[in-house]
């Protein structure tokens, strides 16, 4: 046998050895169906780059250092958890009907019991947020922590940098928790070295870059937004620390139009233990050497409204938001109401949302006119057609690109947070989600979703069906991808 024969004969063995020993592997991850089959479509079809491309975003790959620190700390922080428990006195008999099975599941899944005695104010617009925070932070006295997936210099947020300055002069202990990815640029800004000279302690979540893609996956991502102030005050929502007005004007869909809660009352305590894991866990710094200036405490009752914080993310809690969305969708009797940016279900969500406007529910999906992703936006058009046949009605907002993360049921109870409708979110990030079973809070947001619906445009369904083929095509092209957008 001659030379280049041996030589196209071990290529060849190379060439399918890959293919059948990564598709094993796909298959004995036991996946989503739809995702292991887009993986080994991708194999079949480019076997390099394929394999190359599912070693560097194929599996939800956590550093080793990430999981010997969550697992050093994994003992006591249950142990808070189930803490939580004696102040969780809430009488079902006063929640909605649909809540209490809700309830129990979120505890199951995420750790958290639901919290009574909280006062919530709904923050709509993003001079408010930041007007609020800033106010906050400015009479903080002992702790400022922060964490999100973005923050941008520039416009208000060099506001709310100045606040940290002036709290940090004043003794309180500010740390900053960033996505290594998401806030690049602020990370590698003169911002982060003049909040570290002065004192503020930044960290960065989840390392990013070519190296560690050998060591974790490389989408992987810390998406939550989360504000604790002295152990008694909290923010959470979907708005990054951007100043929407000078953040990816180049995108071409307009400013981004996001929502925040105000959080005081015992649910407080949750998620300021929420972000004491995840600093330990970016930093290795002990528990209970950071409890011990990190405000975690019962919280006195300010209101009445019950709280259930779920937090979520690959490792410890992986299905708890895809159940969680699944049972809060299965949930509504009459009115089904939720905004996203990013709309790609899986089929049991996709048959969710069917299924309900099969039984009469009142069903409303609001989703920008456009956003920042193409493969998205092609990916979630592609499901139209057959929410529309189904009788869900579809409002395009034209009012930029409408970031908020909001479901509410029968106007009774709704989930908010950072979670979008989308694999990314249910498999692959970390994300934070607040449960509300209160109805004068739930009314008040389902009031702010109809308000988006008024700056929208209803798809009708029959000219939807009149739209060119090539659009057809490349909808349902992408939507062979969307398990792995």
């Amino acid at each position: 046998m001659s030379d280049i024969s041996i030589l196209t004969l071990a290529l060849l063995m190379l060439h399918w050895g890959l293919i059948i020993g990564f598709t094993i592997r796909v298959i004995m991850r036991r996946r989503p169906v739809g995702v292991s089959l887009a993986w080994i479509a991708i194999i079949f079809s480019v076997p390099l780059l394929g394999v190359l491309t599912y070693l560097a975003i194929g599996e939800n790959r956590i550093s080793e250092q990430y999981v010997k620190r969550a697992r050093a700390i994994r003992a006591e922080y249950v142990q808070w958890q189930k803490s939580l428990d004696e102040q969780a006195l809430i009488d079902h008999s006063d929640l909605y009907a649909e809540a209490s099975p809700l309830l129990h599941q979120a505890r199951s899944v995420s750790g958290f019991p639901a919290l009574p005695g909280n006062r919530l104010k709904l923050i709509e617009d993003f001079q408010s947020v930041f007007r609020s925070i800033i106010d906050d932070i400015d009479r903080c006295k002992r702790t400022c922590h922060l964490e999100f997936y973005i923050w941008h210099p520039g416009g208000l947020a060099d506001g709310l940098q100045d606040a940290l300055l002036r709290a940090v002069k004043r003794g309180v202990t500010c740390r900053v928790l960033v996505d290594a990815f998401g806030s690049k640029g602020f990370l590698a800004s003169p911002s982060t070295r003049v909040m570290r000279e002065a004192g503020i302690e930044v960290q960065d979540a989840l390392p990013a870059g070519i190296l560690y893609m050998f060591l974790s996956r490389a989408d992987l991502r810390n998406h939550r937004k989360l504000i604790v102030i002295d152990g008694e005050i909290a923010y959470t929502g979907s708005q990054n620390l951007v100043d929407p007005r000078n953040f990816k004007q180049d995108a071409g869909v307009g400013q981004w139009i996001d929502a925040m809660v105000r959080i005081d009352g015992p649910a407080v305590e949750a998620l300021a233990g929420s972000f004491i894991q995840d600093w330990e866990v970016a930093t290795g710094v002990g528990l209970d050497r950071l409890r011990s200036n990190s405000d975690i405490r019962p919280l006195p009752t300010t209101g009445t409204v019950p709280v259930q914080a779920v937090p979520s993310g690959p490792g410890w809690m992986p299905m708890a938001i895809h159940q969680l969305l699944l049972t809060t969708l299965y949930a509504a009797r009459r009115e089904l109401i939720i905004t996203t940016p990013y709309f790609v279900p899986d089929e049991s969500l996709l048959s969710a949302l069917v299924s309900a406007a099969h039984k009469g529910v009142d069903v409303r999906l609001i989703l920008p006119e456009r956003n920042d992703s193409l493969l998205v936006h092609y990916s979630s058009r592609s499901y139209y057609a057959d929410l529309l046949a189904a009788g869900v009605h579809i409002h395009c907002f034209q009012g930029g690109l409408l970031h908020t993360k909001s479901i509410s049921v029968d106007g009774e109870l709704c989930l908010f947070g950072s979670v979008n409708m989308d694999m990314r979110s249910i498999w692959i990030n970390f994300e934070l989600s607040l449960l509300v079973y209160d109805r004068e809070f739930t009314r008040e947001l389902r009031q702010m979703q109809l308000n988006y619906i008024s700056r929208s445009v209803a798809i009708d369904s029959h000219d939807w069906q009149r739209r060119p083929r090539w659009e057809h095509f490349i909808e349902n092209g992408v939507r062979l991808a969307s398990p792995l957008l």
